[in-house]
């Protein structure tokens, strides 16, 4: 009977299985639940953050990412145009990184009598028809330079028409001045201005404080060579826009226009455009009307340079930016790319534009600034500039290649140099300018 009584036991126990208790199956089905919950919430919240964190790190244009990982990768990813037209790109789009920090007292600048956070700004060609400006401004630099701008559209030289010279931390271009018009660029413009916009003693056509957008006037290519009149069409156009007018008269990418730069020619040039800005009405944004600067090529004589400076002591123009690309090819040069025709831009040019600058200084009065522009990429070439005369300087080539923190890195090093020599950039300007210009006599 015992023996029965336990196989019975037994055949109930295969036949009827173990059942988890109805509240306890609950209970850990609950924890389960909120277990996976958890895990959610935290992978959920490890993603948020390092989003966050990576974020604020792209966002800062001081970021190393953007100098050795993002700027080269573009650049060894993409032939060179298509490079630049995605930078471009990113910096229309808004989502582009920025200049974190407030500039230093030490790097304020003057031009014309009006105050400039810093002496740093970007010259034309990179953004060539008005897309970015913003994103421009953004980086931190003072003076940002559009175009060039020509008054028909054109598509400019056939491809390939740009080449990196890594070797040489140069650039060969010959664009051309490809433009999408001035209508297009104008409607731009237009569109930047608030609804309620209301003129004020410092407010200026960039629309940021301290700050001054500049637009290069172009040449069409089909145009007269000896004619004036694009750059008249390009001063009507734009005066309201800009407080800034660039007359380029230096591109080697246009048959014919470096020939603007003889004095007959010249002279002609000069009288028309400053006719054309006298008539301007005040513009409605700014209550001024535009300066007009006259951009020059590195290649010229000295007695080309020396008739130049004549002209414009004896003009309305107010400035000079010095200078353009250059067609020659110093010895240095070891990329295999230095055969390419165009103008060359980047580090080889910049004994040959501070020549040129210094000769200029020397025929000009002090009221007349020179903003430099070729090979800078450190603060002690910024200083270099300032000692021999520049107001302003502008980099374009090292922009390309050490990318969006380039301007930052400029006034960080230049203000350290300063600050190490007890002086501000004012200071060393107002200095050199005093010493090194033209008096008269």
């Amino acid at each position: 009977m015992h023996l029965h009584a336990a196989g019975f036991h037994h055949v109930l126990r295969k036949q009827a299985p173990h059942r988890t208790p109805v509240f306890a199956r609950r209970l850990t089905t609950s924890s389960s639940s909120s277990l996976s919950s958890a895990r959610t919430a935290v992978y959920a919240t490890l993603f948020a953050a390092s989003a966050g964190l990576f974020a604020v790190y792209y966002y800062d244009a001081r970021s190393a990412m953007h100098r050795y990982v993002l700027t080269p990768a573009l650049r060894h990813t993409f032939d060179a145009e298509t490079g630049h037209k995605i930078a471009v790109k990113v910096l229309r789009s808004g989502l582009g990184p920025r200049d974190p920090v407030q500039d230093d007292e030490r790097l304020r600048s003057e031009l014309w009598g009006n105050e400039l956070s810093n002496p740093v700004g970007l010259a034309a060609g990179f953004d060539k028809d008005g897309e970015a400006i913003d994103g421009i401004l953004n980086l931190g630099f003072s003076w940002v330079e559009i175009g060039s701008v020509t008054p028909k559209p054109q598509p400019g030289n056939p491809k390939p028409r740009v080449f990196h010279l890594p070797d040489d931390e140069a650039l060969i271009n010959r664009y051309g001045f490809p433009s999408q018009g001035s209508a297009s660029v104008l409607s731009r413009l237009r569109a930047r201005i608030p609804t309620f916009h209301e003129a004020k003693d410092n407010t200026t056509a960039a629309l940021k404080p301290r700050s001054v957008l500049a637009i290069n006037l172009g040449k069409n290519k089909t145009s007269p060579v000896e004619s004036p009149d694009d750059f008249v069409n390009g001063v009507k156009t734009f005066g309201t826009y800009a407080d800034v007018l660039v007359i380029n008269v230096s591109s080697p990418n246009t048959p014919g226009l470096r020939g603007l730069q003889n004095r007959e020619l010249l002279e002609d040039l000069l009288a028309s455009v400053t006719k054309a800005r006298d008539e301007l009405e005040p513009s409605p944004i700014t209550a001024r009307r535009p300066r007009l600067v006259l951009k020059i090529a590195p290649d010229l004589e000295e007695s080309q340079i020396v008739d130049i400076a004549d002209l414009i002591r004896n003009s309305s123009i107010d400035g000079v930016i010095v200078s353009n690309t250059t067609i020659s090819r110093p010895a240095s040069l070891r990329d295999p790319n230095k055969s390419e025709m165009g103008g060359l831009s980047g580090a080889p040019l910049k004994p040959r534009t501070l020549q040129v600058l210094k000769t200029l200084r020397a025929h000009l009065p002090s009221s007349i600034p020179l903003i430099g522009c070729g090979g800078i990429r450190t603060g002690a070439d910024a200083l270099e500039y300032g000692r021999a005369g520049a107001s302003l300087i502008q980099v374009y080539t090292s922009f390309g290649y050490d990318g969006v923190g380039t301007c930052r890195r400029i006034k960080d090093e230049l203000e350290s140099l300063l600050r190490e020599e007890n002086t501000t950039w004012k200071a060393v300007v107002d200095d050199s300018v005093k010493k090194l210009s033209w008096t008269g006599s």
